[in-house]
């Protein structure tokens, strides 16, 4: 049962479904965000059905048809306008499980797992483009959505945060004077595929933006070691499973973490799974969005070895959303440990917020993300094969992991934590015939098919 659920969620992901109907739900529209440290602003009120918890963050319940019209794949699209701030600064985007009926919630006391986060660009709101997309592919979220338990226990809000102050626009871009108003945020899903209530999932929710460093006992296991172990429990046993992670260095003083990229190593039962350096290859395709002039971007073109050689994050980019996939899941208490050994905090400054929470399924395989997206950004050659084939990144998109499955769903060949953005394999054990090569990256995970003939 298990091979058949896989190898149609693969042959979903290859394009059964293309004819199928998109069905977007706009959460937010253009909600107004104000100075993070100042006292809530009540006026003007948030559109109907819009809570504003505080200055950075908003809240809306997903309706009962919303919900029922959410299919198997996901995507979630973020749009931040300018206003009066002009630096760069940190959002997110958090699923809250509210107890059913409750028609208000204080954030601080509901479970809430974080789904997405990103950095604005330093931006001027009288010079274009004004505004900055976000994107993300998140299948796994809509199982979360559609499962009949969780929403028999909760209704599902949504929530869209960003923190900013105004001070340095009030002085340095013409008619913030006076303002307390920071940015304009906007949300919305974009699903298709067959609908339906599920009830296959297990979700336990591990760390909600909980700070790692190495200088404050509650922020670290030990004391001038950055640890954060998570002891946790598995209420069944699972045929697949995934832990979903985000993490960003932040630490903007002379020698803070924003600028030194440290490896982090990613532990699940004591055990490696993941080793990875934040940090994109490049800045440079969100230079057009930073349009207020600063010391991130300067004036000029920087080449990839200067971007990596400091840049933890771009300015204008999302953080990434690291799936580690853990395969099947036994019952009872396990845990996962993050490690930065590397970090400094120089001057006992910055911080790592910490986002990690466990997902999986009783029955069948997790989602597999927006695959025609993603197909584009890799080249499989050659194909047919015959000894070796070899897996080549196009883009910035890069590869987590690959994952080669036979015709009846068995692994044949898997490798994990990868590097570098080119990588063979050979397939002289493979027999002649049909696989379907799986590739895993921090923005979902695309399908290939791979012949083989001998």
């Amino acid at each position: 049962m298990k091979q058949f659920l896989l190898i149609f969620s693969l042959l979903l992901a290859l394009g059964f479904q293309t004819q199928a109907q998109n069905t977007t739900i706009r959460v937010f529209d253009t909600v107004l965000f104000f100075d993070g440290y100042a006292g809530r602003v009540d006026s003007p009120a948030p559109q109907p059905g819009i809570t504003r918890h505080r200055n950075d963050l908003y809240a809306r319940k997903l309706t009962t048809q919303e919900l029922q019209s959410i299919g198997n794949t996901l995507k979630m699209n973020v749009t931040v306008k300018a206003a009066c701030d002009n630096y760069d600064r940190i959002g997110n985007v958090n699923v809250a499980f509210v107890p059913k009926g409750d028609t208000a919630y204080n954030p601080d006391s509901v479970r809430r797992i974080e789904i997405g986060r990103y950095i604005t660009p330093f931006m001027n709101k009288n010079v274009s483009p004004k505004q900055v997309p976000y994107t993300y592919y998140m299948d796994n979220v809509a199982y979360l959505l559609r499962d009949a338990s969780l929403n028999a226990s909760y209704d599902i809000w949504i929530e869209l945060e960003l923190f900013g102050v105004p001070y340095a626009a009030n002085t340095q871009v013409a008619g913030c004077a006076g303002r307390n108003d920071v940015f304009y945020g906007s949300l919305e899903f974009v699903t298709s595929g067959p609908t339906g209530a599920q009830s296959n999932n297990v979700l336990v929710p591990l760390s909600f933006k909980k700070d790692l460093n190495n200088y404050n006992a509650n922020a670290t296991d030990t004391l001038g070691k950055t640890t954060r172990t998570l002891t946790f429990n598995v209420p069944a046993n699972l045929t697949d499973a995934s832990l979903f992670l985000i993490t960003s260095n932040h630490g903007a003083n002379s020698g803070g973490e924003e600028y030194n990229r440290r490896n982090h190593y990613i532990y699940f039962d004591n055990n490696l799974i993941k080793t990875y350096k934040p940090g994109s290859p490049s800045c440079e395709p969100f230079r057009q969005y930073n349009t207020q002039g600063n010391g991130i971007y300067g004036s000029s073109t920087r080449t990839d070895a200067q971007w990596q050689s400091f840049s933890n994050w771009c300015p204008g980019d999302i953080i990434p959303i690291r799936v580690l996939n853990l395969g099947a899941v036994t019952a009872g208490t396990h845990t996962f440990q993050i490690r930065v050994p590397d970090a400094v905090f120089t001057g006992a400054q910055g911080y790592i917020p910490l986002s990690v929470y466990f997902q999986g399924k009783t029955s069948g395989v997790l989602a597999l993300g927006d695959i025609a997206t993603l197909k584009s950004s890799f080249s499989i050659y050659p194909n047919p094969a015959n000894n070796v084939v070899t897996i080549e990144q196009k883009s910035t998109t890069a590869m987590n992991a690959i994952v080669v499955f036979d015709a009846v769903g068995k692994v044949v060949y898997r490798q994990d934590n990868m590097s570098k953005a080119k990588h063979s394999f050979s397939t002289e054990n493979m027999s002649s015939g049909l696989y379907l090569i799986q590739i895993q990256t921090t923005q979902g995970t695309a399908v290939e098919k791979l012949q083989i003939v001998k």
